[in-house]
């Protein structure tokens, strides 16, 4: 018989529920480390209560919870911070930076997972899949009217790893595919045929924009009045990256007055998202946060948060992706 490996003794915590409800995820962690603490309460936790829960913790498997400097001045013992997800925007990279933690992060592991749910969202909006589906729920039954994904002009607000796994999806749909990115993507545009533009002039030809930027202090409120009122009229706007990049109020007023056809959005400045006048419009719709949530792409976000708590590096090596 094979002789069965030690396991690493450090204090785990594992703040996600979606992570400690997974019954994979929790074999293939309890196979690798002996002392785990789940969040098997099921719990959101921020504040105090997140404090309590990770205290006395060397590493710790987290989520959204966010990181912030008040939270990490509360817990000396934390070594090794590992990401379940893509996202870093939720941890303060310079404050673990000063405080020696390391992290375990990858990007871009939930790539397929969101470009897929985006290519979704675009083909429900256009063909009105939600409307139809709420009224034949309620009765009534005729045929609405949509336009066809096939030819149109979509443009691609920030275009790394979801954005050019995206354009893949696409192919199909013969699109002239627009690009608006800080690094230069001239190589990438002569492989897949996109455009690289600059954002005024993304936002004024696309028939359907699609947000696919991080959320840092620049990308803050990126789409506010100002940017909206660029937008060609009856176009469609996809969010599956971050909530506050856009201005919901003004996002609101646009489908309300009929210059944007349709909205979908995954993700919200808060979460749950509190307009419900915003929520209930006809030509909005909306999904609790899912875009990494298909279980091929959950199984590999866990499988490298997993990994990234032995193989952690110092945060500065990360500023480049998030606000240090």
């Amino acid at each position: 018989m094979e002789k069965e490996l030690a396991k690493d003794p450090s204090p785990i915590a594992v703040t996600s529920r979606s992570f400690s409800k997974h019954p994979v995820l929790r074999r293939e962690l309890a196979a690798r480390f002996s002392n785990i603490t789940f969040n098997d309460e099921g719990v959101s936790l921020a504040g105090s209560a997140l404090i309590s829960f990770l205290r006395s913790h060397s590493h710790a498997i987290v989520a959204l919870e966010k990181m912030t400097p008040d939270i990490l001045a509360e817990l000396p013992e934390l070594k090794v911070i590992s990401k379940y997800g893509v996202g870093i925007d939720n941890l303060n990279l310079a404050e673990m930076e000063k405080r020696g933690i390391r992290l375990g992060w990858q990007p871009g592991v939930n790539r397929r997972s969101v470009a897929e749910l985006a290519l979704c969202f675009m083909l429900a909006a256009l063909r009105k899949v939600v409307d139809a589906h709420h009224e034949v729920q309620a009765g009534t039954w005729r045929q609405l009217s949509g336009g066809l994904l096939t030819e149109k002009t979509v443009g691609l607000v920030g275009c790394g790893h979801v954005g050019k796994e995206l354009i893949s999806l696409l192919a199909p749909f013969r699109c002239k595919l627009l690009v608006h990115d800080i690094l230069d993507l001239s190589e990438f545009c002569k492989v897949s045929g996109a455009v690289q533009v600059s954002a005024e002039t993304l936002l004024t030809q696309s028939d359907v924009v699609s947000l696919h930027l991080p959320l840092f202090k620049s990308t803050r409120g990126w789409l506010d009045d100002r940017r909206f009122q660029l937008m060609k009229p009856g176009a469609v706007l996809i969010n599956t990256a971050r909530g506050g990049m856009v201005d919901e109020l003004v996002l609101k007023k646009r489908l309300m007055g009929g210059q944007l056809a349709a909205a979908a959005f995954d993700v919200f400045a808060n979460e749950p998202p509190p307009d419900r006048e915003l929520l209930n419009l006809p030509n909005f719709f909306a999904t609790p946060h899912i875009g990494g949530s298909a279980d091929e792409a959950v199984l590999a976000m866990g499988r490298t948060a997993i990994e990234g708590l032995s193989t952690a590096r110092d945060a500065r090596e990360f500023f480049a992706f998030a606000d240090a």
